[in-house]
């Protein structure tokens, strides 16, 4: 038997290896083939590039359903059975199961090895559904040997935790992975960290350091190893300076940070009640001392928001001197709090946006509240152009604090290329992928 695992691509996704599948991997019987495809490394020819193969498996994410669905239907034109899964499926298993054989509702842990037998029996079911949440004990090292070898950045991944402690009106985690927070032991995360090649690490957790008494646990073990490591991290473990300095002594280069707004009204709307923006500057200040770089996370649309909150945000941004900046616009992910909010107060003008073949052309997908749709897009366009100006990236460069050795190898080859990206976002077109279109 030969299984497919498949990651499909958009074009705004990041050269990062994504565990879900190789964690199937090692939950498959070790009779059964295995190859892997990254859709952003290699991308899939639908007319003649498809593998000869028993099973496929996708992971879907939101932002690659259109693509996923393309990938599926091909293969299933072809008499190759599919299997989706992922947070796009478990919030929209009907729509997923239009394209698919079989859909995987939620994680997959306990699934996965009685989907293979049905497979080999020829009694594959429409919808296979874990009852209750997995026993973070139960998730096993992923088989990174299934990887590409090249083409993603150079580090590792690991996964140390599910869900977040928190109820942002605009995430999706929670229909995922339930209202948890899940944590596999130090011991075991420790174990995997020191069998990994590389130094660099990046934790793909959505809050690193949600749950005080395990960071602290965690980080003091990682210690001693020496490695280096980036993560995504609430604001609200950050207000605790000893936290801070954990995390630099145990390696901490970088931090993915949801500021998401400077408006303590849009904080509070979004259910984001861990962020308070009058503390933003001290905690960026107290980071950059230790040499901790900062990705910051910022959306526009939220119901305060008014024509003045662009400049407004991007002068905080210069001026905190951020390393890099994500302007989001504010998405109604299917089945949050966000979209059955918009729907209900009839503000949701693209339902299903996630199928359009050219979604970032009509974002934001509602109507704002404080100003008109035009003015929010262009406003959104305008911040990512004058952020990654010329006279902006200079301002942001560390001059005050010890130069990180990010800021030294790649501060200013890593801002032309985001200023690449963000001209290319400004001015809009078709989506395109390696001179193709999906």
């Amino acid at each position: 038997m030969k299984i497919e695992f498949i990651s499909p691509a958009v074009e705004e996704n990041a050269p990062v290896p994504n565990l879900a599948l190789p964690i199937l991997a090692s939950l498959t019987p070790r009779d059964v083939s295995i190859s892997y495809t990254d859709d952003l490394l290699t991308p899939i020819d639908l007319e003649k590039g498809l593998k000869e193969v028993d099973l496929v498996g996708i992971t879907v994410l939101t932002k690659t359903a259109l693509r996923a669905y393309r990938i599926a239907d091909a293969y299933r034109q072809k008499g190759v059975p599919v299997v989706m899964g992922g947070i796009h499926p478990t919030a929209l298993p009907d729509e997923a199961k239009e394209h698919a054989d079989a859909v995987v509702i939620g994680e997959a842990e306990e699934i996965w090895p009685s989907l293979i037998e049905d497979v080999r029996r020829n009694d594959l079911k429409p919808f296979y559904r874990q009852e209750g949440l997995i026993d973070p004990s139960k998730i096993p090292m992923p088989r990174r040997e299934i990887l590409p070898q090249k083409g993603y950045f150079p580090l590792d991944v690991v996964q140390v935790s599910r869900g977040c402690p928190y109820r942002c009106e605009f995430c999706s985690v929670r229909k995922f992975f339930g209202d948890t927070y899940r944590f596999r032991s130090v011991a075991e995360v420790i174990e995997e960290v020191k069998n990994l090649s590389r130094r660099l690490i990046m934790f793909n957790d959505d809050n690193i350091i949600g749950n005080p008494s395990y960071f602290r646990e965690l980080f003091t073990a990682l210690t001693p190893l020496r490695k280096k490591w980036i993560g995504q991290a609430s604001l609200h473990g950050l207000k605790d300076p000893k936290n801070i300095e954990l995390l630099s002594k145990s390696g901490c280069m970088g931090l993915l940070i949801g500021f998401e707004s400077l408006s303590k009204s849009n904080i509070n709307l979004s259910g984001k009640y861990q962020n308070e923006p009058e503390q933003y500057r001290e905690i960026i200040d107290a980071l950059h001392r230790h040499g901790i770089t900062i990705w910051g996370s910022f959306i526009f649309g939220f119901d305060e928001d008014n024509p003045a909150i662009f400049e407004e945000t991007v002068r905080f941004c210069i001026e905190t001197k951020l390393f890099s900046v994500v302007f989001a616009l504010l998405t109604p992910y299917p089945e949050t709090a966000l979209y059955h909010r918009l729907k209900q107060e009839g503000r949701l003008y693209q339902d299903r946006w996630w199928l359009l073949e050219n979604p970032n052309e009509v974002a934001p997908y509602f109507f704002p509240k404080k100003m008109n749709v035009e003015t929010l897009r262009e406003g959104w366009k305008r911040a990512w152009k004058d952020f990654y100006s010329i006279s902006s990236i200079a301002k942001r460069f560390q001059w005050n604090h010890p130069p990180t050795l990010i800021n030294r190898l790649v501060y200013f080859p890593f801002q032309l290329a985001q200023r690449r990206f963000s001209r290319k976002k400004v001015i809009g077109g078709k989506r395109r992928y390696r001179g193709r279109l999906f």
